[in-house]
């Protein structure tokens, strides 16, 4: 028998320090995916799991996060926007608005990338009996994660949030997209700084209340780091656009190779690009660019950039180099100039 959830809360409160200076303009959560914020596609996923109303709980630069999401008309939803004037963690944002929130919930981390089937879960959820499930993922490197060890029938044994090397016990991770027994909530304190993962989930299991793993289905990527903006990008330019059919247009003397997305009003003459997104109203002449996301409004001329990423409306000027780098909004690169940090990617 199909059941359903009606409502889910997106935590959306980071800085996103390790995305700077992307992030100085912006919360990480909407930095963009082809052409949609990273958050649209999380909350496009709930509506097709049949959410009808989701919860934001923003903190840093919130009047952003309101403007480029919503409020979830076009999607047959509504969005509301709870704001923090402190961080109060995971748990302590869903303790914020615990009088609002139905008996059961979806709860999402809003700092990842999810392009995913949650039908399942909830399903899953509602079978097994649990108070909490919790999506899970595998990575080759979880030290960065919340490891899970689950027995035969997928029940969480065992948790551990950023082990040491020595200490993994398991690829499996929590992907932060979780079914939650409101009731749990009960556990958290009101107007303290409390994580979910960390703090609330050893409490759960050490008092033997069952929480249940459900492996994910469909594209989840973290994305803390320029390197996986890019990465998911890329990933979404190769699944979704393959075929190459983009709003923006090359010429002919130009040499283009997938994974590639071309935003609306983007052109390409003169020039190579390969392994590139490119965003809407982007000017790319005599240019060669390989494995790069350039964002909104960028000129660029007779240069070379490679592993790198570029803020909305960079100008970079005929002869300049850019290597393993993350320029900000409107980052001007002069004539023959040379960016290269080499350690951001």
């Amino acid at each position: 028998m199909a059941v359903e959830i009606r409502q889910a809360v997106i935590m959306v409160g980071g800085k996103g320090t390790r995305l700077l200076p992307l992030t100085d303009n912006r919360p990480k959560p909407i930095l963009p995916v082809l052409n949609k914020p990273c958050l649209r596609y999380l909350i496009e996923s709930l509506a097709n799991a049949g959410i009808k109303e989701v919860i934001l709980a923003c903190g840093y630069k919130s009047a952003q996060m309101v403007s480029a999401i919503g409020d979830g008309s076009d999607l047959g939803i509504k969005i509301e926007y709870s704001y923090e004037d402190e961080p109060l963690g995971t748990g302590g944002a869903m303790k914020q608005i615990e009088h609002k929130l139905d008996d059961v919930f979806v709860a999402a981390n809003g700092d990842v990338f999810a392009d995913i089937c949650l039908k399942d879960e909830i399903e899953t959820h509602f079978s097994s009996g649990s108070k909490v499930t919790i999506a899970l993922t595998e990575v080759s490197n979880p030290c960065e994660f919340g490891i899970a060890r689950l027995d035969d029938d997928n029940r969480i044994l065992e948790f551990k949030e950023k082990p040491k090397p020595e200490e993994v016990f398991s690829n499996l991770i929590n992907a932060g997209v979780y079914i939650i027994d409101r009731e749990v909530l009960a556990d958290v304190p009101p107007g303290t700084f409390f994580d979910f993962s960390k703090d609330l989930m050893p409490i759960l299991l050490a008092r033997g209340d069952k929480v249940q793993g459900f492996l994910l289905k469909g594209t989840w990527r973290d994305v803390g780091r320029p390197a996986d903006l890019l990465g998911v990008n890329l990933h979404m330019a190769s699944k979704m656009y393959d075929e190459i059919i983009w709003g923006g247009k090359y010429s002919e003397s130009s040499v283009v190779k997938k994974p590639l997305y071309f935003g609306e009003d983007t052109w390409v003459n003169d020039s190579e690009l390969t392994v590139v997104v490119a965003l809407d109203g982007c000017t790319i002449e005599d240019s060669k660019i390989t494995n790069s996301l350039i964002m909104n409004g960028c000129e660029i001329t007779s240069a070379k950039i490679e592993n790198s990423i570029l803020g909305e409306g960079c100008v970079v000027h005929e002869g300049a180099r850019i290597e393993n780098s993350v320029l900000g909004d409107g980052t001007v690169v002069k004539a023959g100039e040379k960016v290269a940090r080499n350690n951001v990617f």
